[in-house]
């Protein structure tokens, strides 16, 4: 069993079938929409035709489509909630200022539209939405039972509406009506596309009433194995029966769970005497809460982002504040839309409950360093190795950092503390530390230790293409090993023959060799995936004039010196000037036996190491 944080695994077909059917009256909004993507909503095609182009909306409506297009969710919050004001019967931009507002955390501007529309007798699927937040947030039980009454989706059977019926029986529960709750829940069981979330919150419910026995049996045929809080669930239940065997063994077969603070939590628990509370929620705010959440991860779950996993991961933070699988989730999905200040709000929310997540702060970590926010990837990487001193990843992930940061005498330091806590461990889990280090060591000049490492580690993949090109060209750069060099370039062009760097390697080799002539064409593949990289053009115009073609081989190096910034170190300006003045061939008889060309750029980070 694999623990896979948050998102629902259990049934997913079959919950994304259930929630497609229900947003599929959502009008979508402007959020949901981008210049190549047709709405998904054939609901929305009526007010898609309407958008506003006239005078007085033009200005803030296309200042709105341009936030929205940079996912900058406070800008198009406040253009759209502009643009609405100016054409007040437009739901269309009625829903999209709402998407906006939640998205960026604006809920309370949100639920303040929304009942001002609802007043208005302007609803939307949408404005809906958020106004069962509202009464939810406030406990309104007996409003809310009414409200979904009244403007649930009239052609879907009440037992086969999976948001509306759980939220319904939930409300039932908080207005103190039991058994209809549980008679609700039970009803919408019969629909075996919805079982195994029904179940879920039935055995939630079942649970906060006492009847522990039922709520275990119930959470054996749901959706509960798929993410941390329905783990937790069964533990906590299994743990008021007195069958803590059972749950240890649970913990047992989950892959990750030592990663994991709260199960680590409750496996020391379970090991000691120490009673064990159920308390994975509190009321039907938090069951509730729980049902977003499913929704949001199953909406996420597409190639782009989906605009209502957003939104429904919000609505669950603002009506279960205490909750920090719902502040985890809105960090993740806005940190996969590039809004990193948003997102780090909410991962500071969550460590400020002492919930800090090592695999979560790992998935940050990569993140800012894979948007060039190496200030804060460096933050975050010292602060994880410092509440998670024994976590070989984390140190890993610093020396990544440092390493990103052509800081190379840092990062050797936290390869060997991530090492040496990896003795013993299997070697699939150590042949990328492995290499890691040796590309350190090796930019840092000890290419000794730099052989040994990556020697090692291609020992454990020695199929790893990046891998092997680094190591050849390396020898190929220092005249030492040339054929068993040239021969594992050759192998990783095999294996990633796309890949432009291996490429470059390939033909820098065959000219290291002065085999020039064969080094035309990988190089030229190489500039064909890489036409920026100032080194490739260097390596290009160096070929070309070996072969004859000098004034190609001029353009190249001017291209070169166009593109690499100064100070860079990327290449050697001033040697390009020389050639471009005198001639490779001067150049290098004044280098003599010393000629070195620099080694070519490699990734920062192996797209592979996750294999």
């Amino acid at each position: 069993m694999t623990l896979t944080k948050i998102r629902p695994v259990s049934s997913r077909l079959a919950l994304i079938a259930a929630l497609m059917s229900m947003v599929g009256g959502l009008a979508m909004p402007a959020w949901a929409q981008t210049e190549t993507r047709p709405a998904a909503r054939p609901a929305h095609e009526e007010t898609a035709a309407k958008a506003p182009l006239t005078e007085g909306l033009a200005g803030p409506y296309l200042a709105a489509r341009l936030a929205t297009v940079d996912n900058d969710f406070r800008a198009a919050a406040e253009y759209f909630a502009k643009a609405a004001a100016q054409d007040a019967s437009d739901s269309y931009l009625q829903d999209s200022a709402l998407v906006a507002m939640t998205s960026a955390g604006d809920v309370d501007k949100a639920v303040a539209m929304a009942d001002k529309l609802i007043a208005q007798d302007k609803y939307t699927e949408l404005v809906g939405l958020v106004h069962r937040a509202k009464l939810i947030r406030d406990g309104e039980w007996d409003a809310l039972i009414t409200f979904v009454d009244e403007h649930r989706q009239a052609d879907v059977a009440l037992q086969d509406d999976l948001l509306d019926g759980i939220i319904r029986a939930w409300a039932m529960l908080g207005a103190g009506r039991a058994s209809d709750a549980m008679q609700a829940f039970e009803e919408m069981g019969s629909n075996e596309n919805i079982l195994p979330i029904v179940n879920y919150h039935l055995a939630l419910a079942r649970a906060l009433v006492g009847d522990y026995e039922s709520a275990s049996t119930l959470m054996q045929d749901s959706e509960a194995n798929g993410h941390l809080l329905g783990i937790q669930s069964q533990v906590q239940i299994l743990a008021q029966l007195d069958r803590r065997d059972e749950a240890l063994a649970l913990l047992d077969n989950l892959n990750g769970a030592d990663q994991e603070p709260q199960l680590a939590a409750l496996r020391k628990q379970l090991q000691g005497d120490d009673p064990i509370a159920f308390d994975v929620v509190s009321g039907p705010k938090d069951g509730i809460a729980h049902l977003l959440l499913s929704f949001a991860s199953a909406l996420s779950g597409g190639a782009d982002p989906e605009p209502l996993s957003l939104i429904h991961a919000r609505l669950a933070a603002w009506i279960a504040p205490d909750n920090p699988e719902a502040h985890l989730m809105v960090a993740q999905f806005l940190q996969e839309r590039q809004q990193f200040d948003l997102a780090e709000d909410e991962f500071e929310t969550v460590r400020r409950m002492g919930q800090m997540r090592p695999q979560a702060e790992l998935s940050r970590i990569d993140a800012l360093a894979r948007a060039d926010r190496t200030d804060a990837a460096e933050k975050a990487a010292l602060a994880l190795t410092a509440a998670y001193p024994d976590m070989a990843p984390a140190w890993i992930a610093l020396g990544d950092v440092m390493r990103q940061q052509e800081d190379y005498k840092s990062a050797i330091p936290s390869y060997d503390k991530a090492m040496k806590l990896l003795e013993g461990a299997p070697d699939q889990a150590r042949w990328f530390p492995l290499y890691a280090r040796g590309i350190a060591l090796e930019r840092a000049g000890l290419f000794d230790r730099a052989e040994a490492d990556m020697l090692a580690a291609l020992e454990i993949r020695p199929d790893q293409a990046s891998l092997l090109n680094y190591l050849g060209y390396s020898w190929i750069d220092r005249n030492e090993n040339l054929d068993r060099a040239l021969g594992m370039i050759e192998k990783a062009v095999k294996l990633s023959p796309d890949d432009g760097y291996i490429q470059d390697s390939l033909a820098w080799a065959y000219y290291r060799l002065g085999r020039y002539e064969e080094a035309v064409a990988p190089m030229e593949l190489a500039i064909g995936t890489m036409a920026s990289d100032p080194v490739v053009n260097d390596h290009l115009g160096d070929i070309y004039w070996m072969v004859g073609r000098k004034r190609e081989a001029q353009i190249q190096w001017k291209r070169a010196l166009s593109l690499a910034p100064a100070g860079s170190g990327e290449v050697d300006l001033d040697r390009i000037r020389d050639k471009l003045d005198r001639g490779l061939t001067a150049v290098l008889q004044d280098e003599g036996d010393d000629a070195e060309t620099p080694v070519p750029e490699t990734p920062e980070r192996d797209t592979d190491a996750s294999e």
